[in-house]
């Protein structure tokens, strides 16, 4: 994979993350520009994803699982991504919202035309100087922030587990009252 390990990859890091901790392994789906497993949750099979497309164009893979899903209600799809808004290694959980010039958001909305969906954000933090955000996000971090972004991949898996077994409301009040 082209930006493992990056900055990039945090959001995609996570949801690795989080099918491992189940014993599943994420698997290409014929049509659906994704890799994909299907985790059990207290009990509730939750689908599983990661956008094989690029990342500006991750709307197409999310479109496409949610009509092959039978998903018509965004408020049950959660994204998990990187966010440049938050400092290195803190996680939050929002519920709706604006795109915040994530393209990846942006791409999503343009295809599911709702906004009203789950998003766990990773903190990447501000790119230095003049560096521009996209070459931030491209490249790895180094030893000190991987470690915090490594915390934070774990934390991400822990807020999609609440988003899952006790709500966003949940999720939202135990994430986004602790630092990380």
């Amino acid at each position: 994979m082209e930006f493992a390990r990056s900055r990039h990859n945090a959001g995609a890091d996570a949801v690795a993350l989080l099918v491992e901790r189940f014993g599943e392994r994420l698997r290409s789906e014929r049509g659906s520009r994704a890799s994909v497993a299907r985790i059990r949750i207290e009990g509730r099979v939750v689908l599983v994803a990661v956008p094989s497309t690029f990342m500006n164009d991750s709307g197409v893979a999310v479109a496409a699982l949610a009509r092959r899903s039978g998903l018509t209600n965004a408020s049950r799809l959660v994204v998990v991504h990187d966010e440049l808004d938050l400092p290195v290694g803190r996680v939050k959980v929002k519920s709706g919202g604006g795109t915040a010039g994530h393209n990846g958001l942006k791409s999503i909305h343009a295809h599911i035309h709702d906004s009203g969906y789950c998003r766990v954000r990773i903190g990447i933090g501000k790119p230095p100087g003049s560096m521009s955000g996209a070459d931030y996000v491209l490249r790895r971090p180094g030893k000190a922030e991987a470690a915090m972004l490594q915390t934070a991949l774990a934390v991400a898996a822990d807020a999609v587990e609440i988003v899952c077994t006790e709500g966003v409301a949940a999720a939202m009040n135990r994430f986004n009252a602790e630092a990380t």
